[in-house]
């Protein structure tokens, strides 16, 4: 039997990561939040992106960092803790 090394599929923040992008003016798309954060220094794709929010990938700490910093948001939101949102701008 294969060992699974996380007990739950998916993500915490997929949901927030999709409203994170929608509560951008003008909405932020995959494609932007991916060059976004390649600019920030960080590989990643719209691919990857759409996987996590679709829950299919897993995000380490330093993606949901990465991912906060692009949308002006606090990684305690992203991943549902406190539920009143600032957008840093």
């Amino acid at each position: 039997m294969a060992k699974t090394m996380f007990l739950i599929k998916g993500n915490i923040c997929a949901e927030r990561v999709r409203l994170g992008r929608a509560l951008q003016n003008p909405h932020m798309t995959q494609e932007e939040l991916a060059r976004k954060i390649q600019l920030m220094g960080m590989e990643m794709t719209p691919v990857i992106i759409s996987r996590i929010e679709q829950n299919q990938r897993h995000i380490c700490d330093a993606e949901l960092r990465m991912i906060a910093k692009a949308l002006g948001v606090s990684m305690e939101w992203l991943c549902g803790d406190v539920n009143e949102i600032k957008l840093n701008k």
